[in-house]
């Protein structure tokens, strides 16, 4: 684990959804980390129901008091948000800090927001020989702002709750990134909910989860004042009347039962990929465990070569390079069902020749 500064690095606005666009939607996707098969049936009918209230302007009164209690939480901690990304943008812009830290390898996002609002960022990057875990020690002292990721994108590594809480301190304000913690059986080392740890701040997305990502919405849980400093960055009506439908349908009891559910199923359909994986292990391929997200991050060598040949064999994988402390040698594959795994890790064999 080391600090490093940020230079003329990896491209931080590249995202899974790039190895699909342009030409690449008929391949299987093994590039977003967005649950498959999603949104379901009864959330697309809470969907179309909310359109008949278009003309008016969005209320996000019921959302916000729903996900509040979710988490039992009071409304004044709560903030709606046009997905997770636009929680950072806000953070970026809104919060007065002198020296932002980001954890690398993670979602790319919050150091590309910090940047664009003209704050210089130091990184702390995680080492694979470590297993890309935190050492709270190595982020610097007198950091004012620090951003974590909990299961964290793309490594899979879900760090402990004591561990990413000793990053607290009087005068610093912690981000803790929790997009894909409903996809973590029992959500353990969640600290959504948590009142008792200084200048905590967890982002939530509904996006991943339940296949929203066209629709844009996720949620920042706060210090009330807090929440009103991010508020106030806000444009009016920030997110849609069908986001806050599905804001309100699945943080409640049905859903959430739902997403145990897929919870457990993920983690069976990741113990499958992993022991492919394993199998392949002679050709050079090493896998980043343990795994706890719904995706895996593998080494290999020739990882770009083997990409573009997935591809030929109608398969999209995300490209690993893009972030921080990674490098050409990585890729990071979403967890898929069975049926999908055993046909893409044919295709990974072959690829890898």
């Amino acid at each position: 684990m080391r600090t490093d500064e940020e230079g003329d690095g990896p491209d931080l606005r590249h995202h899974g959804d790039a190895e699909v666009r342009d030409g690449g939607g008929a391949l299987v996707d093994l590039a977003v980390n967005v649950r498959a098969d999603t949104p379901p049936d009864w959330l697309r009918d809470r969907l179309a129901a909310s359109l008949g209230s278009l003309a008016a302007y969005p209320d996000g009164r019921a959302a916000r008091a729903a996900v509040a209690a979710r988490h039992g939480l009071p409304v004044e901690r709560v903030l709606l948000t046009a997905g997770a990304a636009e929680a950072f943008v806000l953070l970026a812009r809104a919060l007065k800090v002198s020296r932002p830290v980001v954890v690398h390898p993670q979602f790319t996002e919050p150091e590309a927001a910090l940047r664009d609002a003209g704050h210089t960022v130091d990184r702390v990057l995680l080492r694979a020989a470590d297993g890309f875990r935190l050492d709270p020690a190595a982020v610097p002292e007198d950091a004012d702002l620090v951003v974590i990721g909990n299961p964290t994108n793309p490594t899979s590594v879900l760090h402990p709750a004591a561990a990413v809480t000793a990053l607290a301190r009087p005068g610093r304000t912690l981000v803790v990134d929790e997009a894909f913690m409903d996809a973590v059986p029992g959500e353990r080392e969640a600290l959504a909910g948590r009142t008792d740890v200084p200048g905590l701040v967890v982002l939530r997305s509904l996006t991943k989860t339940w296949g929203l990502a066209g629709l844009r919405i996720g949620y920042v849980l706060a210090a009330p004042e807090t929440v009103a400093d991010l508020e106030r960055a806000q444009p009016l009506w920030p997110v849609s009347t069908p986001a806050l439908a599905a804001a309100e349908a699945c943080v409640g009891p049905r859903a959430l039962a739902e997403a145990a559910d897929a919870a457990r199923r993920i983690a069976a359909d990741r113990a499958h990929l992993v022991a492919g994986l394993r199998e392949l292990a002679a050709r050079g391929l090493r896998v980043a465990e343990p795994a706890e997200g719904p995706f895996v991050l593998v080494r290999l060598p020739e990882a770009a070569a083997v990409r573009h040949r997935l591809r030929g064999l109608g398969y999209a994988v995300r490209r690993g390079d893009t972030f921080p402390g990674l490098g050409p040698q990585w890729l990071r594959l979403a967890v898929r069902d069975r049926a999908t795994t055993d046909g893409f890790l044919a295709a990974l064999r072959r690829a890898l020749g």
